[in-house]
């Protein structure tokens, strides 16, 4: 397990919209990864949301949200557009 501050190498994964997130793209800020099991499902669509509705709280502190699931990106896409999230 990791502990927080702990320095992680560099990496780059497919997200939503044709981008690619890359750790090294977000150096200086503080990342947010949540992982969840499943798009659209109860208990993921509210943790999303609950990351959506209070992302100017995190912005304040210079943090980013990232959601990270086995779904494939286009149920990613979906999702997003639906619950209308502005993270990847």
């Amino acid at each position: 397990m990791l502990a927080i501050n702990h320095p992680v190498e560099d990496f780059s994964l497919p997200s939503t919209d044709n981008t690619t997130f890359s750790l090294s793209d977000n150096v200086g800020k503080h990342l947010i990864i949540y992982f969840y099991p499943k798009d659209d499902t109860p208990g993921c669509t509210l943790e999303g949301q609950d990351f959506r509705d209070r992302l100017p709280e995190f912005t304040k502190e210079n943090c980013i949200v990232v959601g990270v699931s086995r779904d494939n990106l286009k149920s990613h896409l979906c999702f997003k557009e639906k619950m209308q999230f502005t993270f990847e």
